[in-house]
């Protein structure tokens, strides 16, 4: 019998390159694939939901998940915490099943020194321009803020060959196209399968 053990996938890139609307959509196509929800101190933004998009909880309780050891990464970032909680993640692996987390570069590199064998991948705009675009038509940052947003995302680009993958996200279908690849062709990987008792 051939086993596979399951994927840690980490997708991550600037703010607005559109992370968010990808995992949503990859987690229609491929219902198998497990999602880890994120932790968070910033407020919800508009059309979010709690348990979905993010948990939202309070800098003390953060705080505490940080002491207690309960957290696979965390990080701040935009002056708010954000994390990922270890338990769901590690029973997904053990029983074999794939897993996507869609977090911040600094978490990602995080994770990486933990999990190497993790798949990771980074979503990039068509261009820095394009990127304002987003991030302005969302209509949730002040000016300031998204000037902070596309300085931040030039020095995010500089991560990119930490990255076993790179997806432009011109078009959402285009990007999710490119992303099931990854998927599939992750799960073929000779060292990701176990072949004992295979001629037996």
């Amino acid at each position: 019998m051939v086993e596979t053990s399951g994927l840690l996938i980490v997708l991550s890139g600037p703010s607005g390159a559109g992370k968010g609307t990808l995992c949503k959509m990859l987690r229609e196509e491929m219902p198998e694939l497990g999602y880890s929800v994120s932790v968070t101190t910033r407020a919800p933004r508009i059309g979010e939901e709690e348990g979905i998009n993010y948990y939202y909880i309070d800098k003390d309780t953060f705080e505490r998940m940080i002491a207690n050891n309960e957290l696979l990464e965390w990080a701040k970032v935009y002056d708010n915490y954000y994390g990922t909680p270890k338990k769901q993640v590690l029973e997904h692996l053990k029983q074999g099943k794939d897993i996507i987390l869609e977090i911040d570069i600094q978490g990602a590199m995080n994770i990486k020194k933990q999990y190497p064998k993790g798949v990771f991948v980074f979503i990039v705009p068509p261009s820095i321009q394009e990127l304002e675009n987003r991030i302005t038509k969302r209509g949730t940052d002040s000016a300031e803020a998204i000037k902070k947003r596309l300085s931040c995302a030039c020095e995010e680009l500089s991560y990119v060959t930490e990255y076993d993958y790179v997806i432009v996200n011109d078009t959402v279908e285009n990007a999710i196209e490119k992303l099931k690849a990854v998927i599939i062709a992750e799960r073929c990987r000779p060292q990701r399968k176990k072949m004992e008792g295979f001629c037996e």
